[in-house]
């Protein structure tokens, strides 16, 4: 699957949302992996939802060279590699 480039930009989408908190979701697991993502679109969605499938969702971009890297965590993230078990200790700092 090719990314879709922004036009002037280094950036590509990487990741579509409908849900502005899925989008912050996502980035967060991608700049926590040390790719420089960004969302766009989000408060547009937020302001009024049923704008989404218009604007195509919300989006998620990372600059080029983290591509590969970014559609990495993505698909670990929807394989659930990131999930808790649900007795997981979250106020626990992990060593």
């Amino acid at each position: 699957m090719d990314a879709e480039a922004l036009p002037g930009r280094d950036l590509f989408v990487v990741a579509k949302c409908m849900v502005p908190t899925d989008a912050f979701l996502l980035q967060g697991c991608l700049v926590a992996s040390g790719v420089p993502a960004v969302v766009a679109d989000a408060h547009h969605v937020q302001a009024d939802l049923l704008i989404a499938p218009a604007l195509g969702g919300v989006r998620i971009l990372a600059p080029a060279a983290f591509l590969a890297q970014a559609r990495d965590i993505l698909a670990a993230y929807e394989r659930g590699d990131y999930a808790l078990d649900d007795d997981a200790d979250v106020g626990v700092a992990l060593d």
